[in-house]
Order: structure tokens, then C-alpha cells, then sequence
């Protein structure tokens, strides 16, 4: 905390009251000050200052399509600090139950359908290579070196070949929008005035209409039911305008969480065995089980679950890495 200390005695934030907020699955972390009923988010990117640019490039592209994003009271991008916007400290996860939650997610969808308008000129493209880069994390760090795997040749082709239809259906779908990339009940905030507040966008890509949905309805952090889901699913198509019939659309929101929960279980174990950060291990088993159950539905895909469902994960932490 030292070092946001000594910045803050250089801004007009010098007397206001600090606080630890938070941090991500990267290197940024956040702390409250507050002065009176006034309160701010102070953004630590020092360790990853080139973060800043992305960051504020996308929250002038989000707030140029009215997307409740923060706004920027300071920005020292040489030193890597900028003062937020304060949402509050109440997430969507802390609210979300069986009774509001389609109501929640059909307001949080809103915000994508905002988002999705947006301009991604210059946005890095969500495009096959990029895909597959992403699943092939789950190879390396979920199966080889989490659970300490060693597939045979024949279970490397059948992977491969799995992968490869996952990506030529995500790609089957309408391209080209804004994607947040991680758009969850722990990255949107609820406010005081009930609006939802988007935050932690800065990775954002132009991609596939239903990579924000998948994120939403198939959140890592909490589950509904699946019929409720997939009925959210179609409302969101209706809205958005999209056009594909019911079987259609839902096979592209199933392959695109195929896509991103493949992606996160190499994520979350990265994130551990090299970074030090056990926290998203626990939320290993949905991530599994969102998996199993997309895959186990196709038959294009089922050798993917059975190969998965062979998995009994481990009760505690244990690097295997190196």
C-alpha cells in the first residue's frame, strides 16, 4: 500500500482516507479512499502500466454507447494510476438468487446488447488462432500439469479434432462486436440507483455475438437451471435481433462455452501453479461441469467428455509444475 500512498500525496486525494478494495486474476489492484460522503476507486497498474492504455481506450468506447462504466477523475498512465468511479461494494454475484435472477441477467443482457454496439475498430480479432491459443491452455496446465496427464497419440487427435469443431461453430455465428471477454457477476456491480456498473473490461476483443451471453448465463461462480438458462439464451437472441432458429442459436452459445469453460480450466490452474494464486481453484468443479454437460450434448463432442469425465480433481492445492 506504501507505494499508492506516496502517489496519492502528489494528487488532490492526499487527505482522503485509504483502504484495500481488491484485486484481479492479474497484476492491478484496487483501493478505496474516501473523504466525507465522497468515495473513489484508485487503479494500482504499476506493475502492468501498459494495461492503462486498453483500459482507457475501451471505457471511452463503452461510455460513447451509454454502458455504465466508470468514469475517470485522474489518470497518471507514467506512473500507472487512475481514480474511478466508485460503484459501491456490492457485486451481482451478492445479490443473485432463484427468484431474481432472470430478472437481473435480463437487465445485465441489456448492457451486452449496449456493449455489442460499440466500435471495435482496432480491437484485437477473436479469430481461429486466437481460439485455439486460448484452448490449448487446458492441455498444458489443467491436464499435463495440474492433474499430471500425459495423453496418448489417439487422445491428441481426438482433442485436436474436438477443438477444431469448436471453433468452426463459434465462428459459424455473426462475428464482429464488441466482447468484454469477462462479463460475470463478480465484474459487474450493482448500484445504489440499481444501475449495473461494468468493470474489468480492458482485455476487450471483436469477436462473437454470444461470448458475453455465455459468460452471464453459464457464470463460473454461480449456477441456474439449465431450461431457465437456455430460455434466457433465446430471449437475448430476440433482442439482439439475431438471426437463427431456436436449435441453431443454442448450439452456438453451447460451442462458444465450450470455447471460453475449456479455456478457464487452464486458466484458473495457471493462475495457481505459476502465479501463486490458489483462489480459483474451487471454482474448478462448475467449470468442469459446465463442460461435461455442453460436450456430453453433441455428438461431434462427446469424446471430449469422456475423456473429461474420467477426472477426479484433487481435494487440495498441488503444484505440479516444473
Amino acid at each position: 500500500m506504501h507505494k499508492v500512498e506516496a502517489w496519492l500525496q502528489r494528487t488532490p486525494y492526499a487527505q482522503w482516507n485509504i483502504a484495500v478494495a481488491g484485486e484481479d486474476a492479474g497484476f492491478r489492484r484496487y483501493f478505496r479512499v474516501q473523504k466525507g460522503n465522497e468515495s473513489r476507486i484508485v487503479m494500482d497498474a504499476s506493475l502492468e502500466k501498459e494495461s492503462l492504455g486498453p483500459f482507457l481506450d475501451v471505457t471511452g468506447r463503452l461510455h460513447a454507447r451509454g454502458v455504465r462504466a466508470p468514469k475517470v477523475f485522474l489518470k497518471d498512465r507514467e506512473a500507472g494510476f487512475l481514480v474511478l468511479e466508485d460503484f459501491g461494494t456490492r457485486l451481482l454475484l451478492d445479490v443473485l438468487d432463484e427468484k431474481n435472477f432472470e430478472t437481473l441477467y435480463e437487465q445485465a443482457m441489456e448492457e451486452i446488447v449496449r456493449m455489442q454496439r460499440a466500435d471495435v475498430e482496432g480491437l484485437p480479432p477473436y479469430d481461429k488462432a486466437f481460439l485455439h491459443l486460448e484452448m490449448d491452455l487446458m492441455k498444458t496446465w489443467f491436464l499435463q500439469k495440474y492433474l499430471g496427464w500425459t495423453l496418448s497419440e489417439k487422445e491428441t487427435a481426438m482433442l485436436e479434432k474436438v477443438l477444431d469443431t469448436i471453433s468452426e461453430t463459434v465462428l459459424q455465428q455473426p462475428q464482429g462486436v464488441f466482447v468484454h471477454r469477462d462479463f460475470h457477476s463478480r465484474n459487474i456491480m450493482v448500484t445504489e440507483e440499481g444501475d449495473m456498473g461494468v468493470i474489468d473490461y480492458q482485455d476487450a476483443m471483436n469477436g462473437a455475438v454470444t461470448y458475453d451471453l455465455v459468460s452471464l448465463l453459464k457464470d463460473l461462480y454461480i449456477r441456474f437451471e439449465p431450461e431457465r438458462i437456455a430460455a434466457l439464451a433465446l430471449r437475448f437472441r430476440d433482442r439482439a435481433g439475431i438471426d437463427a432458429d431456436d436449435e441453431t442459436f443454442l448450439k452456438w452459445f453451447d460451442f462458444m462455452g465450450l470455447q471460453r469453460h475449456i479455456k478457464v480450466l487452464g486458466i484458473f490452474c495457471r493462475l495457481w501453479l505459476r502465479d501463486g494464486k490458489p483462489g480459483y481453484l474451487g471454482d474448478l468443479p462448475l467449470t468442469l461441469r459446465y463442460t461435461l454437460e455442453a460436450a456430453a450434448r453433441y455428438e461431434q463432442t462427446r469424446p471430449l467428455a469422456e475423456l473429461l469425465g474420467q477426472i477426479v480433481l484433487p481435494e487440495t492445492p498441488s503444484p505440479k509444475e516444473g
